[in-house]
């Protein structure tokens, strides 16, 4: 386990373990129904139900795959051979970033009616 850390950067590995996990259980378990506190939560997701239905499924999935990008970028300190410090702040701003990236992707499948209807009749 050591020699992973050593590395690795820690804060993305992790974090990219937590999103894999936390976005499966949403794939498996999405919320039914529109509410403010639980799933993907934008405008566009919650204007019908059939768009909400879509934006749960496909928002974890694109989720999934963020979090396995920040899986593969935690080895880059392998490369680069950076402190804690520097560690944490690139974990930090990759998590950013990789978090709110996901809103304009799931968005713009969103405006497109009839891929959510087809996948839904």
């Amino acid at each position: 386990m050591e020699q992973i850390l050593e590395i690795t950067n820690p804060m993305l590995l992790s974090v990219g373990i937590i999103f894999m996990v936390c976005e499966l259980i949403m794939y498996l378990f999405p919320p039914k129904r529109i509410n403010s506190l639980y799933g993907y939560r934008t405008a566009a997701s919650m204007e019908s139900q059939a768009k909400w239905d879509f934006a749960q499924k496909y928002g974890a999935k694109v989720m999934m795959c963020i979090g396995f990008i920040f899986v593969i970028i935690s080895y880059t300190k392998y490369y680069f051979n950076t402190n804690e410090n520097t560690d944490l702040a690139v974990g930090m701003l990759v998590m950013i970033i990789g978090s709110f990236a996901m809103i304009p992707i799931v968005d713009k499948k969103l405006e497109k009616p009839a891929l959510i209807s087809f996948q839904f009749n």
